[in-house]
């Protein structure tokens, strides 16, 4: 199969753009700008295998952070992309109804294990029910008691929840039938640590589990991890920046003539007539951002990290 577009990879673009200012400015992903400070890591991290000591530790210090009650219905893995393709095989070939358009690799990793797949355009019951929430790219959020009450196994992909209320995840009262999705790399800025979250019934903890086998999430991940998921200051201090540089990016986005169709605070979904010629203007200035083929008046802003690259945006942008 064609691998699916995604953000976050600057190669061809950089290949295409050769003559375009240094450092390039990835607003494709929507993943915060500023990451997490790593703190120094002990060398045993590196040297020797995981301990399960290791990877309970992770999944308490998740557990108090997403509000879930029991630690063992929290399993880790290398990141969310993995619990997404690995879910497909562990259920029983049926009908897929996946609220979209929503992040594409829901679709590409179901239909490739064989099941009957659908792309609704809200809630409907079916063997299994995937959600984005808040969903990527519109920002769509449905609450807490619409997610609960669908029929058959419901899969909530939480990656972009970690700047909402508590309350708006599942996490914390999981009804029978579902599985909660969390990505750590989104909001804490460190996508290449590979760490993410499913939060499941005991028989899909155990199952996943097993799939995913020994020693699935490296000692470094672990530790960054635990560490990061504690310092509830720092989650606190980042989303107060993000709030204000989001609402920033939008009135950058409406003085360019773009309308704001939605998003999140780590991404911002915007229309404008001659995307398609944006494109490529901003990339000339060394400004990467997400276009979709299925939609070539929308495009995909992330967050500048920082005042220069907000300066360099406004400036590309005809400021």
């Amino acid at each position: 199969m064609k691998p699916l577009a995604h953000g976050g990879d600057l190669g061809e673009v950089m290949r295409r753009f050769a003559d375009a200012p240094r450092p390039w400015i990835d607003l494709s992903t929507g993943i915060n700008p500023v990451p997490y400070p790593v703190p120094a890591l002990p060398d045993t991290v590196w040297t020797r295998l995981p301990s399960h000591a290791d990877e309970a530790a992770l999944r308490t210090a998740a557990a108090a952070r997403y509000g879930v009650r029991d630690p063992a219905t929290i399993v880790a893995a290398p990141g969310t992309q993995a619990l997404i393709q690995l879910l497909p095989r562990l259920v029983p070939r049926g009908t897929v109804a996946i609220v979209g358009p929503t992040y594409e690799e829901h679709e590409a990793c179901w239909s490739r294990h064989g099941h009957a797949v659908r792309i609704v355009p809200s809630l409907e019951d079916a063997d299994v029910v995937i959600v984005v929430n808040p969903n990527n790219p519109t920002g769509r959020l449905f609450p807490p008691a619409d997610l609960a009450a669908v029929k058959g196994l419901l899969v909530v992909d939480e990656s972009f929840i970690d700047f909402l209320p508590r309350e708006m995840s599942l996490a914390g009262d999981l009804p029978p039938r579902a599985v909660v999705l969390r990505s750590f790399g989104k909001s804490y800025g460190l996508a290449g640590v590979r760490l993410g979250f499913a939060i499941a019934s005991p028989d899909i903890a155990m199952q996943l589990r097993a799939e995913l086998g020994p020693w699935a999430v490296s000692g470094p991940a672990l530790e960054i991890g635990r560490v990061a998921l504690n310092d509830g200051a720092w989650l606190r201090t980042a989303r107060d920046r993000v709030v204000a540089d989001s609402a920033r990016l939008d009135d950058f986005l409406r003085g360019a003539g773009f309308e704001i169709l939605g998003g999140t605070v780590l991404f911002r979904l915007a229309r404008h007539v001659a995307a398609p010629v944006v494109v490529p203007r901003l990339a000339r200035e060394g400004i990467h951002v997400r276009a979709f083929a299925h939609a070539p008046d929308r495009l995909r802003f992330g967050l500048p990290g920082d005042d220069e690259a907000f300066l360099r945006l406004a400036k590309a942008l005809g400021l």
